[in-house]
């Protein structure tokens, strides 16, 4: 299963409907919405998805949606969580940060 996820997303009709949320509990997805009106609250993943946009899809273009899945696949598991460092978990890999989270816990 799902368990440990979180998905969050704005107050949309298609997150909020009961089909939706049903779903996710069945599938122990843990929901998460912002705040009408608050830009915030969701910044850290606005800045991933800039990054994703800037870094890997807009510097070329696929022959096929599988292809494109791989090539996202790619830099999110070889790239950024490896070796992209972020001033948001002090200039640390997220890999490298969790293993010193774990290690120290």
């Amino acid at each position: 299963g799902a368990r440990g996820i979180v998905h969050h997303s704005d107050q949309g009709c298609q997150y909020t409907s009961n089909v939706f949320l049903d779903y996710c509990r069945m599938n122990g997805l843990q929901v998460s919405m912002g705040s009408v009106g608050n830009c915030y609250d969701n910044a850290m993943c606005e800045s991933f998805f800039a990054t994703l946009k800037c870094e890997a899809l807009h510097r070329k273009s696929w022959d096929s949606a599988g292809e494109m899945k791989r090539e996202v696949f790619e830099y999110i598991e070889g790239w950024y969580n490896r070796h992209r460092r972020h001033s948001s978990l002090g200039y640390r890999s997220p890999v490298h940060y969790e293993q010193q989270f774990n290690h120290a816990a």
